[in-house]
């Protein structure tokens, strides 16, 4: 018995091949395709409705809600992340700004810094120039009165060599010895014109 049923069971290529159906009596016939027999048509179709009704409520009671929570969450997570983003972009710009400041006040003070320094140096140098044309000035005095000097020292010793020489020459000239206060009167008279 057993092993007549596993026999119905088994099926040849040649037997799966043909479609057949079986009828009431359990005879295997040819017919259509089951989903179109119009036998089956109307249980197809109540199957096919409950089966739409448990997908449907299914979907939209666990499946929808799941996906809905889960768009929610990246949707509030995308949110956060463009409003941390633009909180950073606001704290960056304020302390571009405030470095700008610092910068601008740098260099202010950089150049209030240089011109006062200028300014000092430039004093210093005036203060210094003056207090070196001072000495050299007092150089160039003391200067002058020795060159007088020497000048008048020098011109001294011209007369007195001048009056030797202008005798020697009278002397050689005439053969006579002059008198030395003419010589010397001849000669300071020669010096001043």
């Amino acid at each position: 018995m057993l092993e007549g049923a596993l026999m119905g069971l088994i099926i040849t290529p040649a037997q799966a091949a043909t479609p057949t159906t079986t009828s009431s009596t359990g005879a295997p016939q040819k017919g259509a395709f089951p989903p179109f027999q119009k036998e089956t048509f109307a249980s197809q179709l109540v199957s096919f409705g409950i089966a739409f009704v448990l997908l449907y409520v299914i979907v939209s009671r666990f499946a929808l809600p799941r996906v809905g929570g889960i768009i929610a969450a990246r949707l509030g997570t995308i949110e956060g992340d463009v409003a941390e983003a633009q909180r950073l972009k606001n704290e960056s710009d304020a302390a571009l700004k405030a470095y700008e400041a610092e910068l601008a006040t740098a260099r202010a003070n950089a150049q209030t810094i240089g011109n006062d320094i200028r300014d000092k140096l430039n004093k210093q140098a005036d203060e210094e120039r003056k207090l070196l044309e001072g000495r050299l000035a007092a150089k160039l005095a003391d200067a002058e009165k020795s060159i007088a000097a020497t000048r008048t020292t020098a011109m001294g010793n011209v007369r007195s060599i001048a009056t030797d020489a202008a005798a020697a020459i009278v002397q050689r000239l005439s053969g006579i010895a002059p008198d030395a206060s003419a010589v010397k009167t001849a000669v300071d008279a020669t010096l001043k014109g």
